[in-house]
C-alpha cells in the first residue's frame, strides 16, 4: 500500500485516506468575469500531465482534512515530498535533495 505523509498531521498514512486535489499552483486570473473562452478552457480544464515530476494537490479526507502539496513522480508514482499550503514551492535542489533520500 502507498503511504502519503501529512505535513499537518506530520504522519505517514494509507493513500485510502487521501484524496487528489489537481494540479497545484495554477494562478486564478485577475478577473475571472472578464476572460475568454480560450483562457476560461485553460484556466478550469486543461492540465499538464507530463511524464515525470508533477505538484498537486492532495486532501487528508480521513484525517485532518486539510489540502496540502505534494511533489509525485508520475512514473514511479513515489512522493519525493509534501509541504503545506501556506509554503512556497520547493526548489529544484530541494526537490533533488529528497530524491536522493533527504528527509520528508
Amino acid at each position: 500500500m502507498l503511504l502519503i505523509h501529512c505535513p499537518y498531521c506530520q504522519e505517514d498514512r494509507p493513500e485510502l485516506e487521501f484524496r487528489n486535489g489537481d494540479e497545484a499552483h495554477i494562478v486564478r486570473p485577475e478577473n475571472i468575469a472578464e476572460i475568454s473562452d480560450e483562457e476560461f478552457e485553460n484556466y478550469f480544464f486543461l492540465r499538464d500531465n507530463p511524464k515525470g515530476l508533477v505538484f498537486e494537490r492532495w486532501r487528508h479526507v480521513s484525517g485532518c482534512g486539510k489540502f496540502f502539496r505534494a511533489v509525485r513522480h508520475t512514473v514511479t508514482d513515489k512522493f519525493v515530498m509534501t509541504y503545506r499550503q501556506d509554503e512556497p514551492k520547493p526548489d529544484q535542489a530541494t526537490i533533488e535533495a529528497r530524491m536522493a533520500g533527504g528527509a520528508k
